[in-house]
């Protein structure tokens, strides 16, 4: 069974690598119509387009930092494939920052890529979406750091809140418009990027690159779980069929808790 996205076009940001890539591929092997991938990191994300396949598929180089970013991909998404069906907000920074440790630059620079960018791209595929009568579907990539946090994620943690906000937030306010919104709440996941700078593993990346274990993912069918969680069926497949039975959930892994607010 797929999950009905052949004839949908996805917009995945952060899909030079982790979970980003690891989305774009996993929608690409259930025949995604069409995926706009973005990622400030341009031979990257070129890298990991050439791996999809024959998926059709338009690469947007931006910066989420940026102001001008989140409109310019929803720009580029409908100028290429007419219409939006579905957004998946990956990116994320997890610098480090705690309240002995946080500087004006770090909380701005977090808040504007974890939270501003996802918001301003959740408006404009709703947008979209609202314009043309259709229903869709909007997967934001949260953090149980959001509930707390860890005490050198302080800053990271209140960017994970926000985003956890506004999918309830968008959930509630287009049920009636068949636009679902969910979010995933990831625990400890191993990333490619920490390891290349040095740091530890981070909340919300997947090492989609290599696939290699950590002690909280465990084997590679856990792996695939936490994947299928991503682009699960009940969240993302046929929004308007389903829309009534999956809203406003918070999905967690990594032994966290479920949500559901349906």
């Amino acid at each position: 069974m797929r999950m009905g996205l052949e004839n949908s076009v996805v917009i995945v940001t952060g899909a030079a690598n982790g979970i980003g890539l690891a989305i774009a591929r996993t929608a690409a092997a259930e025949g995604v119509g069409a995926l706009v991938l973005t990622d400030r990191n341009g031979p990257g994300l070129e890298a990991a387009a050439a791996t999809l396949g024959s998926t059709d598929r338009h690469c947007v180089i931006a910066d989420l930092a940026d102001k001008a970013a989140p409109p310019a991909i929803i720009a580029a998404a409908t100028a290429r494939f007419g219409r939006v069906d579905g957004l998946v907000n990956a990116a994320g920074l997890t610098t480090r920052g705690s309240f002995r440790t946080a500087t004006p630059e770090l909380f701005d620079q977090l808040f504007a890529v974890n939270a501003r960018a996802a918001f301003f791209l959740m408006q404009g595929a709703i947008a979209d979406m609202l314009g043309r009568r259709a229903a869709g579907a909007i997967v934001n990539i949260q953090s149980m750091n959001g509930h707390c946090g860890t005490p050198d994620l302080a800053a990271y943690s209140g960017t994970k809140a926000a985003l956890a906000t506004f999918t309830r937030n968008a959930a509630n306010a287009h049920m009636a418009d068949r636009i679902r919104v969910n979010g995933i709440n990831l625990g400890w996941v191993a990333r490619c990027i920490d390891r290349t700078n040095g740091e530890r593993p981070a909340f919300g990346g997947l090492d989609a690159v290599s696939g290699a274990k950590h002690p909280q993912i465990g084997n590679g069918a856990q792996r695939g779980q936490v994947l299928d969680g991503l682009m699960c069926r009940p969240i993302f497949a046929q929004p308007d069929r389903v829309v009534r039975h999956y809203v406003n959930d918070a999905l967690a892994h990594q032994g966290g808790e479920a949500d559901r607010r349906a």
